[in-house]
């Protein structure tokens, strides 16, 4: 199988690599002078010459619905996987045309984050409660983080798509969100011009009340979900790999790669239980607009 990355930052060298270890030939589009066995400088020539099974878009955020046109008007007709978040902002006509596509939440594939959400399905949820924060000088060794897309609103930056995992799983464990307020912004001293922290209040049409932080200041990083229900209280730790309930605590041992490389498996087996559709990611994208919006005008934003 011919796989193609569109994208060579941190994330696209990530899925390379774990590509070519799962068997796949893999070439990649990088407009930079990269190292690699073979790269192309644009999507069409990669297309035209290589003509990939495969395709990631592993691109900056704010690139994506560019790459997914030219993708379908230069007749790529496989499988196809996009960084997420989906979109940086919400387009009246999102609709592809692939209909496999799928959108790379791969904490979804965390054992732990999957026992957590069979656990809450089988119980009446009042309230659920998220956290997720690490300091984002820190997140990329060797890099400049003012000069990373995470800086720049203009190029999909900012916390609140940054950690849109975090809302892509909420969403799955909880149902899609009726309504939802919010308050964020860039509060700190970092030197960015994007939201450093938000905090969002949502409804979803299975739990009355959500509530979720996200930062990029917290120097001990921290990811950790509450769901109190009618049973007790249910503690997922995606850090620690932990399921907390009242009678047990249960832990996964896992690998950085590991949720990344069953992704890709499920995309290769065209397995959908599990990885996020692109009306899912919609979904995400959506409610990140409505959230900016509730900040701004601090009112609720019916979903």
């Amino acid at each position: 199988m011919k796989g193609l990355v569109i994208g060579f930052g941190s994330i696209g060298q990530r899925h390379a690599r774990i590509m070519a270890e799962l068997g796949i030939d893999v070439a990649v589009v990088s407009r930079r002078d990269i190292s690699h066995s073979l790269t192309f400088s644009n999507t069409p020539k990669a297309l035209a010459e290589f003509s990939p099974d495969y395709v990631v878009i592993a691109s900056r955020t704010h690139e994506h619905h560019e790459d997914i046109q030219i993708l379908g008007a230069n007749g790529f007709e496989g499988q196809l996987l996009i960084e997420k978040p989906l979109y940086a902002q919400t387009y009246e006509h999102p609709e592809v045309s692939f209909p496999n596509a799928k959108i790379a939440y791969n904490l979804r594939f965390h054992p732990a984050l999957q026992l957590f959400r069979s656990i809450v399905s089988d119980r009446h949820v009042y309230a659920a409660h998220a956290y997720t924060g690490s300091y984002l000088p820190e997140w990329r060794p060797n890099t400049d983080y003012r000069q990373s897309y995470s800086a720049k609103n203009d190029m999909g930056g900012g916390v609140l798509r940054d950690l849109s995992h975090e809302i892509d799983f909420l969403l799955w464990a909880f149902g899609p969100c009726t309504r939802v307020t919010a308050k964020g912004g860039q509060f700190s001293n970092l030197e960015i011009g994007s939201d450093d922290i938000f905090s969002i209040l949502f409804e979803t049409r299975q739990v009355p009340l959500v509530s979720l932080q996200l930062n990029y200041l917290d120097t001990t990083p921290t990811r950790n979900v509450t769901a109190l229900t009618d049973q007790g209280s249910i503690r997922l730790d995606l850090i620690a790999g932990t399921v907390e309930t009242t009678t047990s605590t249960e832990q996964f041992s896992t690998h950085a790669d590991d949720t990344y490389r069953c992704q890709h498996q499920a995309m290769l087996a065209d397995d959908s239980s599990i990885i996020c559709s692109f009306e899912e990611g919609l979904d995400v994208v959506r409610m990140i607009d409505a959230s900016v919006t509730a900040a701004k005008t601090q009112t609720w934003v019916s979903q």
